[in-house]
């Protein structure tokens, strides 16, 4: 390691541990680097400017991000919370139930486990903390738990950036992910349906089937979404991007014309929002590509795979070894900066071990989102408890149920590829 590489990262970590935003803080530690190189300080532009104008897919982010916060507005949410309690609202563990297949649907909308949980998520838990069903600390888990199915299930930021870094297809990164979603919705609804039946928690009256048409009527414009988006993507008919900016409108006429949800005034604060998203995700894009042209100059991620294809490491250990590194990266920094800094350094010795692109993204993603509810520091369990006031303490108490059995997916999803790549395969992804 060069003098200038340690002094960039000593800059780095110790401004991430006083508290500075990742974002400024590579920013920073990049130009010690490059002061300390004698390089040019004027390249973090020109890196900056370059990696933005080069791609044209991040144009999708904030638009998923305003297709979220629309669909978060007026009576959407309620509407598919009033679809999901008619589904399977009967059963045991109802509410546990709607808030996993919610999650499941939600997030074929938003992209963000932040907005499934700050957005429908709230409002489940106060249905089921409502009259003391459930305790607000097990509501607010399993809240946490099936958020993180969100970015999974398409659209998803998170693939996005990955697709970003790596160069591997988004539309296959989107279909990849729909089976790892639903295996981990299918997870965690058992997991419930045993805590409930431990715990005795009480049955929902169950609504009249003659209701369901008019409720699955009700939530059918909003379930199109992602039939929509993928239709989008692979009939041809638009690239990934232009598939986001569909979604976009199609939220905005759902939400104003359709169900009429939407005021001007409420409008103009889901763009305010939406832009401060995208700025907040754009600063840690922009220090992401000067850092990532540091480790390119330091010729890294080429001695990595040289290295590990040199002792002549099973690709299954490899995998075994990264997401266990990443599992324990997500405990401390969120998922964007994991993607965009931590993950390039693999895609080389993915490349060279044999290992599918495709499969290693989709997890890379999962392993990144269970990471948001690993105590102590999962950004999610700061989110619910920010705007549901429940005790921190008691959402860690319990959401250790459900973090083990998404790490069992997990575990699942590594030792099995097929599984991952079956969706991809059957609309002609080679890999």
């Amino acid at each position: 390691m060069s003098y200038e590489l340690a002094l960039c990262l000593i800059v780095l970590f110790g401004l991430a541990g006083i508290g500075t935003p990742i974002g400024y803080s590579i920013m920073l530690a990049s130009l010690v680097y490059l002061s300390a190189a004698g390089m040019d300080i004027a390249l973090t532009g020109e890196k900056i400017l370059q990696g933005l104008y080069g791609s044209f897919v991040l144009l999708a982010v904030p638009l998923f991000i305003v297709a979220a916060n629309i669909m978060n507005a007026g009576t959407i949410s309620e509407r598919l919370l009033n679809f999901c309690v008619a589904a399977v609202g009967r059963f045991k563990g109802g509410l546990g139930h709607v808030n996993v297949v919610a999650s499941l649907i939600f997030s074929g909308m938003s992209g963000s486990a932040v907005a499934d949980a700050a957005g429908i998520g709230k409002i489940i838990i106060q249905m089921m903390t409502k009259d003391g069903r459930y305790s607000g600390g097990y509501a607010a888990a399993i809240t946490a738990a099936s958020a993180t199915i969100g970015p999974i299930i398409p659209p998803s930021i998170p693939m996005v950036l990955y697709a970003l870094v790596s160069n591997a297809s988004i539309g296959s990164l989107f279909l990849a992910g729909i089976v790892p979603g639903l295996i981990m919705g299918g997870v965690l609804m058992a997991m419930n349906t045993y805590l409930a039946g431990k715990r005795g928690f009480a049955i929902e009256e169950p609504v009249p089937l003659r209701e369901l048409p008019r409720k699955t009527a009700n939530a059918f414009p909003a379930l199109l979404m992602p039939v929509i988006l993928l239709y989008g993507i692979y009939g041809g008919v638009t690239t990934p991007t232009e598939a986001a900016a569909v979604a976009a409108l199609y939220a905005l006429i759902l939400a104003a014309v359709f169900y009429r949800a939407l005021s001007f005034h409420s409008l103009y604060r889901i763009l305010v929002e939406s832009a401060r998203s995208s700025a907040a995700v754009g600063v840690v894009i922009g220090g992401a590509l000067i850092l990532n042209f540091i480790v390119v100059s330091e010729n890294i991620p080429g001695m990595m795979s040289e290295f590990l294809t040199g002792i002549d490491v099973d690709p299954l250990m490899f995998l075994l070894a990264v997401n266990l590194l990443i599992l324990l990266l997500g405990c401390v920094l969120d998922a964007t900066t994991i993607i965009l800094v931590i993950v390039p350094l693999f895609i080389p010795t993915c490349n060279a071990l044999g290992i599918d692109l495709v499969h290693f993204g989709v997890l890379v993603v999962v392993n990144s989102m269970i990471g948001l509810i690993t105590p102590p520091y999962g950004i999610l369990l700061f989110v619910i408890n920010a705007v549901t006031g429940i005790a921190l303490r008691d959402i860690i108490r319990e959401v250790w149920p459900f973090l083990i059995v998404l790490i069992g997916a997990l575990l699942v999803l590594i030792l099995f590829p097929g599984i991952v790549l079956f969706l991809p395969r059957v609309f002609g992804y080679g890999g």
